[in-house]
């Protein structure tokens, strides 16, 4: 297990990360962390109950990690829930994606159980979910705070800062 702390300007959040479960997508976000490249990104945008009223398939989730594009690494192949066993729970981090295996930066923190991201899911109509790789030690109530940032179609009118990510322990 690696620990890491993910500093925004409403307070840190630790997370553990779990490399003989999800070993790719680790790397892959440590190969940002340890690059800097996550220093100056943010969180920028938040699914909520009231923004996601239309959809068939409701989330809660706060995604960050943008980086700029040409810093952007190749995208990694999706470790599904289905292998990993890792499930999006509350406090779960997760890689966020659009079609399976283009991952490269962008993350998001489950509130709640989300089950509809896991393998075989609903959310994704591509039905491999996402790949969870780690989980909310200490900060909840700073994610929290992030999902409350106002926002307009989902994205933050003003992004959440993340000053830096970086590791706690080896």
């Amino acid at each position: 297990m690696i620990r890491c702390k993910i500093e925004t300007t409403l307070g840190d959040i630790e997370v553990e990360l779990y490399p003989e479960k999800a070993p790719t997508t680790v790397a892959n976000f440590l190969n940002y962390t340890d690059a800097g490249l996550y220093t100056n990104s943010s969180f920028f945008r938040a699914c909520t109950p009231a923004n996601e009223a239309d959809r068939a398939i409701q989330i809660e989730v706060i995604q960050g990690g943008n980086v700029p594009e040409e810093k952007e690494m190749e995208p990694i192949q999706i470790e599904t829930t289905k292998q990993t066993g890792l499930l999006h729970q509350h406090g779960t981090l997760s890689m966020a994606r659009d079609k399976p295996n283009s991952a490269t930066c962008s993350f998001f923190i489950c509130l709640g159980d989300q089950p509809s991201l896991d393998f075989g899911g609903a959310r994704n109509p591509d039905g491999f979910g996402f790949a969870a790789f780690g989980r909310v030690t200490q900060g909840m109530e700073v994610v929290l705070e992030i999902q409350k940032q106002k926002e307009e179609g989902q994205y933050f009118i003003e992004p959440v800062p993340i000053l830096r990510i970086v590791r706690i322990n080896e």
